[in-house]
């Protein structure tokens, strides 16, 4: 047995290196189609991969030496062209990487949530509508594209004046990064789901279809009844309390021990979906959020 070892032993000694080149160039390439997997940038990805596939099997068959001396030699232009046609995708790709909120406080995230109730509450009683998402590991690029730039600290008074009817930036959502609100009168991506209720208006479907794509948690406030509903992984609930919005945004915000940078990045890169439900969840008529007692 000891021969055996001492046999094979420079064997593996001189080819887990090769191993291991190939193993990390898999798992990028799986995660590089698995990020653009559903972009707009999809579509150019297959033909791109198809073309090169073709060329190079054709050129290996039927042995046309020239063109697999062009195909070798322009292969770092293709690497360039790559870079250019697929530059939107790289930028958020690798602009999530680095602002994974790994440091996020539960103070800041607290005091987002106190906010957020305190905003609902001041907008459902004169029913202004309001569409608020909340920043969680995957960023908002999509959205904040067609939205304006806010920066600034997120206070129930900013959020009032951003949604007030005549200000110029109140159709669209906002965005809360931390505890700052990062941009306004941004277009959420609608839900193409076809088992809602038609008279769901566009502000809840632009809830549920970002909620699809990203991780952020929306609350919605209904122009029309003044009602408050959330939105999370696809589901929206319609009809909540003040205090049933504080406790789901808690739930799911200040979880105990919850990693919610590389964690749940990678769960949400790897293409995991929640589990097939309902999109709308109604849990009472709709009516304004009831204020509350005691606080």
């Amino acid at each position: 047995m000891t021969d055996y070892i001492k046999t094979i032993w420079p064997y593996v000694m001189n080819s887990w290196r090769p191993a291991l080149e190939i193993l990390i160039l898999a798992v990028l390439i799986y995660y590089a189609f698995r990020f653009l997997r559903g972009t707009r940038g999809w579509p150019v990805v297959i033909g791109f991969v198809v073309v090169l596939v073709v060329l190079f099997a054709v050129t290996a068959v039927l042995k046309l030496q020239v063109l697999r001396w062009l195909l070798t030699t322009f292969s770092a232009f293709f690497a360039v062209a790559v870079l250019i046609i697929f530059q939107p995708e790289l930028r958020r790709m690798l602009a999530e990487l680095g602002n994974l909120p790994l440091f996020a406080t539960a103070h800041e995230q607290r005091e987002s949530i106190e906010v957020i109730i305190q905003t609902v509450e001041r907008l459902a009683e004169v029913k202004i509508g309001a569409l608020i998402a909340i920043e969680q590991s995957i960023q908002l690029f999509e959205a904040v594209e067609s939205g304006v730039k806010v920066d600034c600290e997120a206070t129930p008074e900013m959020l009032e004046t951003i949604f007030f009817p005549n200000n110029a930036i109140h159709d669209g959502g906002v965005i809360i990064h931390g505890d700052r609100i990062a941009y306004a009168a941004c277009i959420f991506p609608l839900t193409q789901r076809q088992d809602l209720n038609k008279s769901l208006g566009t502000r809840h479907r632009a809830a549920i279809g970002l909620s699809e794509e990203t991780d952020a948690v929306i609350a919605v406030v209904s122009e029309e009844t003044g009602m408050v509903s959330h939105a999370y992984k696809g589901q929206l609930v319609r009809g909540v309390t003040l205090e049933e919005l504080r406790s789901f945004l808690t739930s799911v915000l200040l979880q105990p021990a919850k990693t919610h940078g590389a964690i749940e990045w990678l769960r949400a890169r790897m293409g995991e979906r929640p589990k097939p439900g309902p999109a709308v969840v109604t849990k009472s008529e709709p009516r304004p959020a009831a204020k509350q007692t005691g606080q």
